[in-house]
């Protein structure tokens, strides 16, 4: 019987290892590591052996306390690795901010599919995996001979832990352009980049890949027969069990380094692929529309690392003064995308509650924006850190007019993942109720609409 589920969790900025009860899905122990970027050459890349010790370590100790019963993975998107045929990196793992990818953008964008195919909107950076591997394949012109199979990142560490070799249906439909989500197959794209015979087979995000091998095993001290799963996108983890558990429609915003809005049973509008929707696709493989902006990045930014909690005094100012952080904080990714960020009528002191409340308010009108742009209807449920922000989660529900839930936990990816070992058995929804909405927030957040670019 399976007790207890290891999620190995790889987001932008942690690492993770939660322990998670089969049962109820419970975090009964999360352990985390920084995701520092290596900046040595050839280019940015994860320190995925860095991540590899601190997991086999974290998974000693965790099956030591608790017993582990299988294993799941989750990370974040734009990622995959290239491996050699000994199954080593043939290149480091690159990260997906930096800029080297736009130096070959025309070249790139002259081979890529139409949205229309894909789903997947052109983005900047490497944020396009099918850019990533056009661009190190130029930089590098060895790279594509020495390649001979091709993993997306959740994958890559189900790889290591098994030795099967795979990709996941959520992580190519995370807009790499390789994937064409209505026909669930690959892209035009595989074969023009030259690795159609070497990207991993497509698999569903709850296949079992294999069981650990002999030596992960007497490293962690692991049963030989552990489960690994084939893994998924960390903001399809988040969806997956309001997908199982809630009836449509709703929407769910994952929030972390990136906020990313996710409509089930939307209204039917098109998408815009110049304001950073997509079509993210679902562990059952459905496409879900979808629209993102980087909101954990951008509320540190803005913040410039001193959030101070504000008073209920604070938040009359910001409401009564139209205090307003206008768009982008982050001008390259999300719904205002090329717009540049603009205090009302004048920024507040960094350290101050009333800017920590100004943050909060636009966080939670650029979010508004998102679900617009998609179709939202019905309620709107919170993952992640921004569930424990009750002034977004307040102007939130003021700005849709509909009924916002944080969702419980630390990290609702890893319940999400846990749910590809348990199946829809332990899918519940035990969210707290509703946040209160404010009589006095709606006006504000018309205000600030009727002062930014419109939809």
């Amino acid at each position: 019987m399976t007790r207890h589920i290891a999620v190995i969790d790889i987001g932008k900025t942690n690492a993770k290892l939660a322990i998670v009860r089969a049962a109820d899905l419970a975090e009964l122990a999360v352990v985390t590591r920084p995701n520092t970027v290596q900046p040595a050459p050839p280019y940015p890349h994860f320190d995925v052996a860095g991540h590899w010790d601190f997991l086999l370590g974290a998974l000693c100790d965790l099956h030591r306390d608790h017993g582990i019963d299988a294993i799941s993975i989750t990370t974040h998107g734009a990622c995959a690795a290239l491996l050699d045929k000994d199954g080593n990196l043939a290149a480091p793992v690159l990260d997906y901010e930096h800029p080297g990818p736009q130096d070959t953008a025309a070249a790139y964008d002259a081979i890529r599919p139409p949205f229309a195919e894909t789903g997947s909107p052109r983005l900047p950076l490497g944020l396009n995996l099918g850019a990533q591997f056009h661009w190190q394949f130029h930089t590098d012109l060895g790279l594509n001979a020495r390649v001979a199979h091709i993993v997306t990142y959740p994958q890559y560490w189900g790889y290591l832990l098994t030795g099967a070799l795979a990709t996941d249906v959520t992580s190519l439909g995370c807009h790499t352009d390789l994937w064409v989500p209505g026909a669930a197959r690959f892209s035009s794209l595989v074969a023009r980049l030259g690795v159609a015979g070497k990207i991993a087979p497509a698999r569903q995000s709850q296949d079992v890949l294999g069981t650990v091998l002999p030596a992960i095993a007497a490293v962690t001290g692991l049963p030989p027969a552990t489960p690994v799963t084939c893994g998924i996108h960390d903001s399809n983890a988040s969806l997956l069990p309001h997908i199982l558990s809630r009836q449509p429609p709703f929407s769910v915003v994952s929030t972390g380094t990136w906020c990313i809005a996710m409509a089930i049973g939307a209204a039917p509008v098109p998408l815009d692929a110049a304001k950073d929707t997509l079509i993210n696709v679902s562990a059952l493989g459905q496409p879900v529309p979808s629209a993102r902006f980087m909101g954990g990045r951008e509320h540190d930014l803005a913040l410039r690392g001193a959030t101070v909690p504000p008073t209920a005094a604070d938040i009359a100012a910001v409401l009564s003064d139209d205090i307003m952080l206008f768009p982008a904080v982050v001008p390259d990714t999300g719904p205002f995308r090329g717009h540049l960020m603009g205090w009302h009528p004048a920024e507040p002191p960094v350290g101050s509650g009333q800017r920590t409340a100004a943050v909060a308010f636009y966080l939670a009108l650029v979010t508004t924006r998102c679900l617009t742009l998609i179709g939202h209807q019905g309620a709107i449920v919170v993952e992640g850190p921004f569930a424990r922000n009750l002034p977004y989660l307040q102007m939130l529900s003021a700005a849709t007019g509909c009924p916002v839930i944080p969702s419980e936990g630390a990290t609702g990816t890893a319940r999400g993942a846990a749910l590809l070992v348990t199946g829809p058995r332990a899918a519940q929804a035990t969210d707290a109720p509703p946040v209160a909405r404010p009589p006095d927030h709606a006006a504000y957040a018309a205000r600030w609409m009727a002062r930014v670019p419109p939809v």
